[in-house]
């Protein structure tokens, strides 16, 4: 597997961890490089914004894709990142990106502080089947930071489509402040605020992962964050008796 996770303005390949998924995922307009219009920016936390896309030819997704994102300057000059959807597939031909502003980043510092709407960038995918969740198997999804953004993809997707499948979100970060999406959660999501609570720790998963909390077949575990918090994370997992092969992570540096 060559692409990765795409939530941060550097990237790795996504962890051999758990064995590659078993959705193939087969599209040439993924391969085609589109012209998408910015529908709209909002704010999710001072250093997080979500950027809303026009893609006229875009052929859907699934939750937990990700795509690749170009900007082109006058002098030629090209850059690109890899960015995790955060929209559940709809079919409207509009997606959303939730990027962190990182400092000296050339594409998100252009977004977060250049762009505006109805500017245009370019855009190719979706990308990778590996981490996608097509919402056919329970669902215990872990993120930190932006880390949550493609598990809310599958979070607005399991709320859209009024799937019955149990889906648990785990989300840590540092304060309510830096919560991103904070508006949105529900029944189904679990907030670690590390500054006051410490960093995730197997009691906030033994809920899940106890006798009493395993759906019947078990979950299939979707980990995305930093190599720390991936790491940290998946210790954690298989430490509470989740099967090694049955965990997906995807993870930024």
């Amino acid at each position: 597997m060559t692409d990765a996770l795409p939530t941060s303005e550097g990237f790795v390949p996504p962890s051999r961890f758990a064995v590659p998924g078993r959705i193939a995922v087969s599209n040439r307009a993924a391969a085609t490089w589109q012209r998408a219009t910015v529908l709209e920016i909002r704010a999710e936390t001072p250093a997080v914004s979500t950027f809303r896309l026009k893609v006229p030819e875009w052929q859907g997704h699934l939750p937990g894709q990700h795509l690749m994102l170009r900007l082109t300057a006058e002098d030629g000059y090209v850059a690109q990142r890899h960015y995790s959807i955060a929209s559940a597939p709809d079919g409207s031909g509009e997606i959303e990106l939730t990027l962190d502003h990182v400092p000296g980043g050339e594409v998100s510092g252009h977004l977060h502080t250049v762009a505006r709407v109805g500017d245009t960038v370019e855009v190719r995918g979706p990308l990778s089947g590996f981490f996608a969740w097509p919402g056919d198997r329970p669902a215990l999804l872990l993120g930190a930071g932006s880390g949550v953004v493609p598990l809310m993809s599958m979070v607005r997707h399991h709320r859209a489509a009024g799937l019955d499948l149990p889906l648990r979100l785990v989300v840590s970060a540092r304060t309510r402040q830096d919560l991103i999406y904070a508006a949105e959660y529900a029944e189904e999501t679990t907030a670690v605020l590390t500054r006051t609570e410490g960093r995730l720790n197997a009691a906030h998963l033994a809920p899940f992962l106890g006798a009493d909390g395993q759906p019947e077949g078990g979950w299939e575990a979707y980990v995305c964050g930093s190599n720390g918090f991936a790491e940290h994370a998946s210790r954690l997992l298989v430490a509470g008796g989740q099967p090694v092969d049955r965990i997906r992570i995807e993870r930024f540096g």
